[in-house]
């Protein structure tokens, strides 16, 4: 499974822990995000994360930024991107369940490190229930 990664300022250390957590499962890490924590502009790492996604060069995409928003919007103006900005566990099981999410968002400066892996190992174990939510998540891409 290949994951691509991409932060701005905000989330260097952030992308650190995960890419660790990652590559202990024997994933394949795409690091699109800044090293540092001068300011940058988040689109320019997210993009090339969805743009992974869209192409199917990654399986999952993981974005961080201070609140999680800017990326997430940015990521779901791509076709076939379905980011979740999540700040616990519950949404982020309700958003690989119910919404076949693809991009998990997460906000760096309202949950702490250790809260973002927990994040990513339940992104990562969670299916999409398909049944009824399928038609729905169907109808999310504008044609």
């Amino acid at each position: 499974m290949t994951i691509s990664l991409g932060n701005d300022h905000a989330g260097p250390a952030y992308k650190n822990a995960i890419t660790e957590y990652l590559t202990s499962q024997s994933l394949k890490v795409i690091n699109h995000g800044t090293d540092s924590e001068d300011s940058v502009d988040y689109p320019d790492f997210v993009h090339p994360v969805a743009e992974d996604v869209e192409k199917g060069t990654s399986d999952f995409g993981i974005i961080i930024c201070g609140s999680g928003n800017g990326a997430n919007m940015t990521a779901n103006k791509h076709q076939g991107v379905r980011s979740a900005l999540c700040w616990n566990t519950e949404l982020v099981a309700l958003a690989r369940q119910h919404n076949d999410a693809n991009v998990l968002s997460i906000p760096a400066r309202f949950v702490s490190q250790e809260e973002a892996l927990d994040f990513v190992k339940v992104f990562l174990d969670t299916d999409f229930e398909g049944g009824r939510h399928q038609n729905r998540v169907a109808k999310i891409a504008c044609q």
